[in-house]
């Protein structure tokens, strides 16, 4: 996490994948949720991992993290090219996969999700 987007450029690396709460009300309808227009990016709530580690950070969390809903209405594996939307229910099933399997620094995004119980979901954008 960056406490600021001026912390996050000094930082050096402009290559992210995003991992962004989603805000928007819980009646919102699935369309509106995937759209693109309605995906904000660079939220200083957000947890970014950089594109060094995009590969390691697939690697040890595709099989965790699944069932996220694509800017197509589709679902399937973790697209890192792309937006991944995950509901609540299904965020709080990532945690308990999260909590059993213990992949490395598994804390620091179980943490995050742990604190977004108040939002409907949470996204994985893509680089």
């Amino acid at each position: 996490m960056f406490k600021s987007q001026e912390e996050r450029r000094v930082f050096g690396v402009s290559c992210f994948i995003e991992i962004q709460y989603c805000k928007l009300p819980e009646s919102t309808k699935l369309e509106k949720i995937i759209s693109v227009k309605e995906v904000s990016h660079w939220e200083n709530d957000s947890l970014y991992v950089s594109g060094d580690d995009m590969n390691l950070f697939y690697k040890q969390y595709k099989d965790i993290i699944t069932g996220g809903v694509y800017n197509n209405g589709k679902s399937g594996a973790m697209d890192l090219c792309g937006i991944n939307f995950y509901s609540r229910e299904n965020a709080d099933l990532i945690m308990n996969r999260i909590e059993k399997e213990k992949p490395q620094e598994y804390e620091i995004l179980l943490r995050w999700l742990k604190s977004g119980t108040d939002y409907i979901g949470f996204y994985i954008l893509g680089v």
